[in-house]
């Protein structure tokens, strides 16, 4: 048997340890592998969240058609408080829950105004603060959550997807906005290239965006439930804000006077779905074709881009 020495060990540790060298290569070669893989995860995911959006506007567009077909028009913009469906300050949204698989909460909506005609109390409003996962964009980690609206000291749900009033709510020229009963023969301008809904964020302060009822700047659920393509600030609530008009760019969280148009959390545009019940991703190069697309009986039909 041969001899051995005290060195061995020494040396077998050596040969088992990286050398400077080779860590700083392999500390090299990670750098360069989470430089290119982070990137492509990052596009995977927001690709994802536009599509768990695409998907949430195509459920709701349908929904909205699906009213139309039993009641031969579409579902109010905003309900005044003098409507005849008894369900004053609320609109879309409240009213195509049915059509969403949530009946149950429709029920106890109007359970609830059959007890207190006005929704600011919850309760019996209890589903003033109930998040509706349908119409929230999860790009917006704000919508997973209720919120205290504005000034007011109500907890109240969110919607990132607002209808299409027209020109501006004032206008009325589109297909949702403040006592609109607009019916599809109406759409002479051709359903497949009118607008019905949009994706727009809630305003930073959450005065603006309530889903389940609310007053809007106008009292008639402008910004609130329904919006212009070319909005204007008139109410006197935003006296910071431009009087407009509104376009279609981008924006981003915390502008105080981002709820004056329609945009997104995504890169480059936003979703919005038809009177066909298509839903179509438009870049914000789209801007000046949006009037056109907005308005029902123009005689301006648009082309998407």
């Amino acid at each position: 048997m041969g001899k051995t020495t005290g060195d061995e060990p020494v040396a077998n540790a050596r040969r088992g340890a990286f050398t400077v060298v080779e860590l700083l290569i392999a500390v090299a070669i990670v750098a360069l592998l989470a430089g290119i893989t982070l990137p492509a995860i990052a596009a995977a995911r927001a690709a994802s969240a536009v599509a768990a959006c695409k998907n949430n506007l195509k459920q709701i567009a349908l929904a909205c058609l699906g009213f139309e077909a039993d009641r031969g028009r579409l579902p109010p913009g905003h309900r005044a408080w003098n409507d005849d469906d008894r369900l004053p300050f609320s609109g879309w949204p409240l009213s195509i829950l049915p059509y969403l698989d949530l009946s149950q909460l429709h029920s106890a909506a109007v359970k609830a105004y059959a007890e207190v005609p006005f929704p600011a109390f919850n309760p019996p409003h209890t589903p003033l603060s109930t998040v509706v996962v349908a119409f929230a964009c999860r790009s917006d980690s704000r919508m997973m959550s209720a919120h205290i609206g504005g000034d007011s000291a109500l907890i109240v749900a969110l919607t990132s997807y607002l209808g299409v009033s027209g020109t501006s709510s004032q206008a009325k020229d589109g297909l949702l906005y403040g006592g609109s009963t607009t019916r599809m023969t109406d759409i002479s301008d051709g359903t497949s290239c009118t607008l019905m809904l949009g994706e727009r964020p809630p305003s930073t302060d959450y005065r603006l965006g309530w889903w389940y009822a609310g007053f809007g700047i106008d009292g008639a659920g402008g910004c609130e439930m329904h919006l212009g393509v070319r909005e204007t600030n008139s109410s006197g609530l935003y006296p910071s804000c431009p009087v407009g008009p509104y376009h279609f760019v981008p924006e981003r969280f915390g502008n105080r006077c981002g709820h004056f148009h329609f945009w997104s959390p995504h890169n480059g545009g936003a979703n919005f779905a038809l009177a066909d019940g298509s839903v179509h991703f438009l870049g914000y190069s789209a801007d000046s074709r949006l009037v056109a697309l907005a308005t029902r009986a123009a005689g301006d039909s648009g082309e998407l881009p």
